[in-house]
């Protein structure tokens, strides 16, 4: 059985380095047999999220359906002031879209979440903002998360990190998302 993983993340810089680490865990997912989707950069140049009006911008429709496809999530933010920044949290709002599914927001479904910033507090705040975010949507964090201090770190355009072991941690969190995402679906 073919899962789905969706990856949520990155700056408004195309090609962040955050961008650069969800696509080497939407790698270990995809190494894992899931089908991936990303949703970065420009697709998450959203309106502030707002219940009362339901008509949705295109790239709106696009993460909320993908979301609602979605048998895992890769979650990755920059961290921006110690936490995670204002674009991926207007994202996440959107999930908010989800409250009346049979499957509401992202209950049962495993969340590999990764945060980069420039040092390792912003990193380590960031990671755990994300973890607490995942856990009030009902979704589960995946038991490995990144912490990654891009002063430290390099991932290149071509898909490339400077830190081999910081790579394989990110395709593991791929790969824990989609083996979650097989064994429910048993």
């Amino acid at each position: 059985m073919t899962v789905t993983v969706v990856g949520i993340g990155g700056s408004l810089r195309p090609n962040s380095q955050s961008e650069r680490a969800m696509r080497i865990a939407l790698a270990g997912a995809a190494e894992a047999g899931a089908k991936t989707i990303e949703v970065c950069g420009p697709d998450l140049v959203l309106p502030f999220y707002d219940p009362a009006v339901p008509e949705r911008a295109h790239n709106a429709d696009r993460l909320v359906e993908a979301l609602r496809v979605a048998d895992g999530v890769v979650l990755v933010s920059p961290g921006y002031h110690g936490t995670v920044s204002g674009l991926v949290k207007n994202a996440l709002d959107y999930i908010e879209d989800l409250r009346g599914d049979g499957r509401p927001y992202l209950d049962g479904r495993a969340v590999g979440c990764v945060a980069t910033a420039m040092g390792w507090q912003a990193s380590v705040t960031t990671l755990t903002a994300l973890r607490s975010i995942v856990h009030a949507l009902r979704g589960w964090p995946t038991p490995l998360g990144a912490a990654v201090n891009s002063q430290e770190v390099d991932f290149d355009a071509d898909g490339g990190c400077s830190a081999p072991s910081v790579a394989d941690q990110l395709r593991t969190i791929g790969r824990q998302v989609t083996e979650f995402a097989v064994s429910r679906a048993d």
